[in-house]
């Protein structure tokens, strides 16, 4: 089961993402999966800690499954 975000105004950036989600504990954390190639964007690895992501698009971070959804 994917977990849904509400993102709140334009974008979120991936760091802050999986910190919000939980699937990291800290920033640093965070920006270790980045940087080692575990967490893709739409199907691509992304490697860009501050890479800004929209509502629709998908996160993939080892089993979890994360998808932008549209905020109040």
């Amino acid at each position: 089961m994917p977990i849904v975000l509400a993102v709140r105004g334009d974008h979120i950036q991936l760091d802050q993402l999986l910190k919000a989600t939980g699937l990291c504990e800290s920033g640093g954390a965070a920006h270790a999966a980045i940087a080692d190639g575990r967490v893709s964007v739409d199907g691509r690895t992304e490697t860009r800690k501050r890479a800004k992501l929209r509502p629709g698009q998908t996160v993939r971070y080892g089993e979890a499954v994360v998808e932008l959804a549209p905020g109040g």
